[in-house]
C-alpha cells in the first residue's frame, strides 16, 4: 500500500489565464504567454507545488484543429515556459462538445468543465488532496470547476475575467478570490500556504 502523502496543487486554466485569449488558438505563433505568467508559475515551481493546467478545447470536436495540435501548443508552451526557468507538471484537456461536431468528440463528457473529470483524474494520478488545491481561471466555469471538486476557485481578471466578474451579480457561483492576473493570485495561494 502506497504512503504518497496527497498534496495540494494548483489547476491553471490555459487560455486567457496563462496565455493570451485568441479565440480558437490553431497556430503555434498565436500563443503568447502573459508577461507575468512565468515567474508566477515558477514561484509555484520553487515552492514544490504541482501545476496542472486544463482546459476545454472544443475546437476539436469543431474541427477547428485537430488533439494532435493540442497536444504540440502544449509542448510549445512548455517550451516557452522553461525558457524563464517555469514548467508545467502535466496538461489535461477537454476536446469535447455536446451539441457541436461528431462523435467521438460530440459527447456529453464528464471532463468538459465545468465538470470535475479533469481534477479527478489529475489527483489519481498525481496524488493530489483537492480540498487543498486551488483552480485559477478567467471564466466563472472553471471556478465551479474548483468548487465542483472541492477546491478554492479563483478568477482572474485577464481575457474574459472582466466581462465575467460583471456577471457575478447574478451568479451563483462566487470566487473564493478576485485577482488582476495569474502573479496576483499566485501571491495569494502561497500566501495562504503560510498560514497553514
Amino acid at each position: 500500500m502506497s504512503t504518497t502523502p496527497f498534496r495540494s496543487a494548483v489547476f491553471l486554466d490555459r487560455d486567457g489565464t496563462i496565455i493570451r485569449e485568441v479565440n480558437y488558438l490553431s497556430r503555434l505563433e498565436e500563443i503568447e504567454l502573459f508577461p507575468s505568467a512565468a515567474a508566477a508559475i515558477a514561484k509555484l515551481n520553487q515552492q514544490q507545488i504541482p501545476v496542472i493546467l486544463v482546459t476545454n478545447q472544443s475546437g476539436v470536436a469543431r474541427g477547428k484543429f485537430t488533439e494532435e495540435f493540442v497536444k504540440e501548443s502544449h509542448n510549445y508552451l512548455q517550451k516557452l515556459l522553461q525558457k524563464q526557468n517555469a514548467h508545467i507538471d502535466d496538461f489535461f484537456y477537454c476536446p469535447h462538445h455536446p451539441k457541436a461536431g461528431n462523435p467521438p468528440y460530440k459527447t456529453v463528457c464528464t471532463c468538459r468543465k465545468p465538470a470535475p473529470g479533469m481534477l479527478l483524474a489529475a489527483a489519481g494520478k498525481h496524488h493530489l488532496n483537492l480540498q487543498q488545491s486551488y483552480v485559477i481561471g478567467d471564466k466563472l466555469i472553471d471556478v465551479e470547476l474548483g468548487f465542483k471538486a472541492g477546491a478554492k476557485g479563483i478568477l482572474v481578471e485577464t481575457g474574459y475575467g472582466l466581462k465575467e466578474k460583471k456577471q457575478l451579480e447574478n451568479s451563483k457561483i462566487i470566487p473564493d478570490k478576485i485577482c488582476i492576473d495569474l502573479s496576483q493570485a499566485v501571491d495569494w495561494i502561497l500566501q495562504q500556504h503560510t498560514k497553514t
